[in-house]
């Protein structure tokens, strides 16, 4: 039961990250948004260190998460990459599946197959994540091509390893594997936007709306990892990617955008997926 509550708290915290984070993204470039959000993020899980005297994880588990840190920055790039090409209807859901069905995968083969009603509440949930995930501005429906699927599923493959690494990197520490797989992504992403070249950090103006992105980042890969210590990896994982939910409830009450009935019966079938994990 506790790692179910650590899980969808990570997913509140993640939505709302996202949350802050496209807002952010919409006064200045997301990519440098994401290096200023991961700088800030990982001075203050240095300071958390410091000051707690947190222990230290052991170099595998380092080099894990330091890898889990690379490949999610990676996915990120490449979703906002699919997004800038327009197919943002179809980039979220595709992403979004892909990135909670490997770890299902990836679990049932660690951990064994789970019980009849959880692997019903996966099968639920990944349909709540596609409904939830679907963009509701889209005028039309998106043709699909499978060249439109590449950079989304392979985003989605990058950010379900990262599930899987970091579990594999928090087995006996938190706060330092949490530190190398920050840093990795903050050299990571700010490799890729030297590349592009121009400015490496965002406007000053947005630097404050960056920084709560940050900490909530922080709040919901934190709650990520103890629900995947405290229980299922895949649990937690799928629990984890339900975050559209909270950025969707959020724009809904905060910016007045609209739900869409497809969106409410992804919120509804999340629910009832949650519940068939907890049983």
């Amino acid at each position: 039961m506790l790692s179910i509550l650590y899980g969808l708290t990570s997913a509140l915290i993640w939505g709302a990250g996202d949350f802050t984070g496209g807002i952010a993204s919409r006064r200045a470039d997301p990519y440098r948004t994401v290096v200023l959000s991961e700088i800030i993020g990982l001075a203050l899980l240095l300071a958390a260190a410091l000051l707690t005297g947190a222990p230290l994880a052991s170099w595998p588990e380092l080099a894990w998460s330091a890898a889990a840190g690379a490949l999610g920055c990676s996915g990120l790039v490449m979703l906002y990459k699919s997004f800038a090409d327009g197919k943002m209807s179809i980039a979220a859901p595709a992403s979004a599946l892909t990135s909670a069905a490997l770890p299902i995968v990836v679990g049932s083969f660690l951990e064994g197959l789970p019980g009849a009603l959880k692997f019903a509440g996966f099968g639920l949930a990944l349909i709540a994540i596609w409904l939830i995930s679907k963009d509701h501005n889209a005028e039309k429906p998106a043709r699909i091509r499978l060249a439109d699927l590449r950079l989304p599923l392979l985003s989605g493959l990058f950010f379900g390893l990262y599930f899987i690494l970091m579990d594999r990197g928090t087995q006996s520490a938190v706060l330092w594997p949490m530190i190398a797989s920050r840093g990795a992504g903050a050299v990571t992403i700010a490799a890729y936007v030297l590349f592009l070249r121009g400015p490496l950090l965002p406007p000053r103006r947005i630097w404050p709306l960056i920084s709560l992105n940050a900490l909530l980042d922080i709040g919901g890969n934190a709650f990520y990892v103890l629900a995947a210590r405290a229980g299922r990896m895949d649990v937690a994982a799928v629990l984890g990617s339900l975050y559209p939910g909270s950025t969707v409830l959020l724009a809904w009450l905060l910016l007045r955008e609209k739900i869409t009935r497809l969106q409410f019966a992804g919120i509804l079938a999340a629910l009832v997926a949650i519940a068939l994990m907890t049983i």
